[in-house]
């Protein structure tokens, strides 16, 4: 499967970092998925159609993320959600009438698995403690880059590696946010997982030895 972009942003499209991602999840073939940190949708929608060939209709996807910018958030490395391509920007204001990054627009996206599709808004710090990690086996971890959320995100994704499932973290070694890095090689350490660094130090997959 190739990744697709969908007319929308996406941080994996580059150097062939959505193939890339997508093979990773081929790999393991989950039947419960969870991306912390949706943005626009598009790697939730490329995730829906590898699921689905896989599984058919028995998949599950569950989607956190702000889907806002507010003072709350303001804390947070947020993407940049604004289209630098006019026609984009036309496309998404004056036809669809939406946020791309809105609850909203990346629901509309997913109504093809509406059925299989959990989106929930919110921070992470705060919600990702009432998800049932035990029926989770894939988490994509790419939600808020400040040392103490991505703390945060792995230790509640903890019984995900002790279940055997895997956690792929993004932005591993991303320059302006060294937090994730600090997290994730801390997380690893006290916890004595296996951890990979794949793809130009692009992402890091956690998974029990």
């Amino acid at each position: 499967m190739k990744y697709k972009k969908y007319f929308r942003k996406t941080s994996l499209k580059q150097r062939g970092d959505g193939d890339f991602f997508l093979k990773q999840i081929e790999e393991k073939k989950p039947k419960t998925f969870l991306e912390i940190g949706v943005f626009h949708g598009v790697t939730a929608r490329n995730v829906c159609e590898l699921l689905h060939k896989f599984h058919g209709t028995d998949f599950r996807y569950i989607g956190l993320d702000l889907f806002e910018t507010n003072e709350q958030n303001k804390k947070e490395i947020i993407p940049n959600v604004n289209f630098s391509n006019p026609l984009k920007k036309f496309f998404f204001k004056y036809i669809k009438r939406q946020n791309p990054y809105s609850l909203r627009a990346v629901q509309d996206l997913l109504k093809k698995y509406k059925n299989n599709v959990s989106l929930i808004r919110g921070n992470s710090n705060h919600t990702l403690k009432h998800i049932e990690m035990e029926k989770v086996d894939y988490v994509f971890l790419d939600g808020g880059h400040e040392y103490q959320t991505v703390k945060n995100d792995l230790n509640n994704c903890k019984k995900v590696i002790i279940n055997l499932g895997t956690v792929l973290c993004d932005d591993y070694n991303l320059s302006y946010a060294p937090g994730v890095k600090k997290a994730i090689d801390e997380f690893v350490k006290i916890n004595n997982f296996k951890c990979e660094i794949l793809h130009n130090s692009r992402f890091a997959k956690i998974e029990k030895y």
